[in-house]
């Protein structure tokens, strides 16, 4: 059974949410990755959703635009997000870490060698924002080989005939975006999330994990009561922006703001 599969029905037993947080692998350095991750699940996330720096990151905001920039600086690479994981896993083998980002450094490195390597350090999921369920038919496949699940996002425009598409595609958990627009864009609409989670699950049993319009635990009490995970991206991505030259500062506000958004929901 996969790390996500096991956390989502543990959770479930419990009647509890998933906390998902996003930071971006190499921001604000490489160097610091790894305890961010570590300081995450000590203050209570449930996954980690770690992002893969990219130039052109078109489903984000300015806020996680600027943190693939920091992480570009220090010329941050998939092979070093990879590694990240590996020395992650090193001392933590339970908390899922799913990679997030666009098909085109992974085309680069390769299908068959990305899935290979992301599953010999321990990589859980890929969340592939630009790749389509029409055309992941063969690396679905490879990643499938490898234990690795593919996760979906579905928009609040996705019709009930494309859900069943990429439900049919999809394994781990769903990712819904509950705004339409980039991610820290919008106001959170949550009798709209409701109705549409609710059309979601005629299609499948996968747990459903909720983000791009949670920033604060008010919000994220009001999904994490209708949803299976709440995903977390900009409000922390703006911690690590505000102390990114102080990382004791880094740590301890990113440490308390977690923990809140964990108690909330």
């Amino acid at each position: 059974m996969s790390r996500l599969k096991t956390c989502f029905e543990a959770l479930a037993s419990q009647g509890k949410t998933a906390l998902i947080p996003f930071v971006t692998a190499g921001d604000p350095h490489p160097d610091q990755t790894v305890d961010i991750m570590h300081t995450l699940v000590a203050s209570g996330s449930d996954v980690i959703e770690l992002g893969i720096p990219f130039s052109d990151p078109m489903a984000d905001g300015p806020v996680i635009q600027l943190a693939d920039e920091r992480a570009l600086e220090h010329n941050t690479s998939l092979t070093d997000a990879l590694a990240m994981v590996k020395r992650f896993r090193e001392t933590d083998q339970k908390t899922p870490v799913v990679l997030m980002g666009y098909l085109n450094p992974v085309e680069v490195y390769g299908y068959e060698r990305f899935a290979a390597d992301a599953g010999k350090v321990g990589v859980d999921g890929i969340l592939t924002v630009d790749l389509p369920p029409e055309a992941s038919v063969e690396f679905v496949g490879q990643l499938k080989d490898q234990n690795i699940d593919s996760i979906f996002l579905i928009a609040p425009t996705t019709t009930e005939e494309r859900i069943k598409k990429i439900v049919a595609a999809g394994s781990g958990y769903l990712y819904y975006v509950s705004v339409k627009g980039v991610t820290g864009s919008g106001s959170l609409d949550v009798s709209a999330v409701k109705g549409k989670l609710e059309t979601i699950r005629n299609s499948t049993d996968l747990p459903i994990a909720v983000g791009f319009g949670i920033k604060d635990p008010e919000s994220a009490k009001a999904v994490g009561a209708i949803a299976d995970g709440v995903v977390v991206g900009s409000a922390l991505v703006n911690i690590i922006a505000n102390n990114q030259h102080d990382k004791a500062a880094l740590l301890t506000q990113l440490g308390e703001v977690t923990r809140s958004l964990s108690d909330a929901i």
